[in-house]
């Protein structure tokens, strides 16, 4: 008789201080037998140095089956506007997750964030469910991470809040900013002039704060101002309220 089979954990992970991640996925993190976590063509996994401080050394090192009883899968790929390494990175880990949990084997796979705002962990879901069952641990996004780290509540009372990438259109960009009381504007690095034109037509210039790397050890805050002139990373993020503090 096969085993039954086990079950895939959508860990999420937070957006990348260790200490916001919950009780739950630090069980299961060292709990379950595989551990899969997007990865880069080489070099180390964001995801998985969230956690490493919770994994016992010596356990896993390595690709595939590792040094010790932990397996772990990187899903390695390109991270950029072609989705054709990530695709195939999905479909691969997606083949090799299903072996694990078709012999019995439980498998985690780490999230930054959340898995189901924006999280990597999506596409494997989408390739996996309904074939086995599965559990999401919601995790920190960074849209909350942000908002606490620069003490700029995101909304209150009925507030109207939208989460938007910053590789939207700008006209859109400023259709969904003139119809809600708050904002959080993602991925907004290469993207801030962009970002600081839509702000200052609607006149929300000064209630912008941005911030750069949250929870990372690079965590930067900076005037909207000298960020819009120097450029920032990626993970970095605008928040705006339309009335500068949501409790007014």
């Amino acid at each position: 008789m096969s085993p039954r089979p086990a079950t895939l954990f959508g860990l999420g992970v937070g957006p990348g201080d260790p200490e916001l991640l919950t009780l739950k996925a630090l069980r299961l993190l060292r709990e379950v037998p595989v551990l899969a976590y997007p990865a880069p063509l080489e070099g180390e996994s964001m995801a998985r140095s969230i956690v490493a401080g919770f994994l016992e050394e010596g356990e896993g090192e390595g690709e595939g089956e590792g040094k010790g009883k932990r397996i772990e899968l990187p899903l390695r790929m390109r991270f950029d506007a072609d989705r054709t390494s990530a695709n195939r990175a999905y479909d691969l880990g997606a083949r090799d997750i299903a072996d694990h949990l078709r012999a019995g084997r439980d498998v985690a796979v780490l999230c930054e964030g959340d898995p189901f705002l924006y999280g990597s962990f999506i596409y494997l879901f989408g390739r996996l469910s309904g074939r086995f069952p599965i559990e999401v641990v919601p995790g920190v996004s960074s849209v909350l991470a942000c908002s606490a780290a620069l003490g700029a509540p995101l909304s209150a009372l009925d507030d109207r809040v939208a989460v938007i990438p910053a590789t939207r259109a700008e006209d859109e960009i400023e259709r969904l900013m003139d119809s809600v009381d708050s904002a959080a504007i993602l991925k907004a690095g290469r993207h801030l002039e962009k970002i600081a034109r839509v702000l200052e037509r609607l006149g929300l210039l000064d209630k912008a704060r941005y911030i750069e790397r949250a929870g990372l050890p690079g965590q930067r805050i900076r005037p909207l101002a000298e960020a819009r002139a120097e450029g920032g990373p990626y993970f970095s993020m605008v928040l705006v309220h339309r009335r500068g503090e949501a409790w007014r």
